[in-house]
């Protein structure tokens, strides 16, 4: 394992402290899964606008869509347990 020193402000390291204590850890912990939790969620965010550029793209080549409306109308009854056949993409009108 590396070291890695961070300067932290007395305020926020008294704060890291008190929560660390409180919940059972140390701030040295405290302070490792706050930096593991925020490379996830922007590793998942990353991931997401990828995927996103990617369903785009396909959308840009192939010109077919759902509407939204369609798509909704599709989640809600999914949602509620009805058995719906799913929307099919197609190019839209313009």
């Amino acid at each position: 394992m590396s070291t890695t020193t961070v300067r932290l402000p007395e305020e926020l390291k008294a704060r890291i402290s008190r929560l660390a204590q409180k919940t059972g850890t140390t701030p040295h912990g405290l302070i490792l899964e706050a930096i593991a939790e925020k490379a996830d969620q922007l590793e998942r965010r990353a991931s997401f606008h990828e995927e996103a550029e990617r369903r785009f793209g396909q959308i840009l080549a192939s010109g077919k869509t759902i509407p939204w409306s369609e798509m909704r109308s599709w989640l809600e009854a999914k949602a509620a347990g009805n058995e719906v056949a799913r929307p099919v993409a197609r190019k839209l009108a313009r």
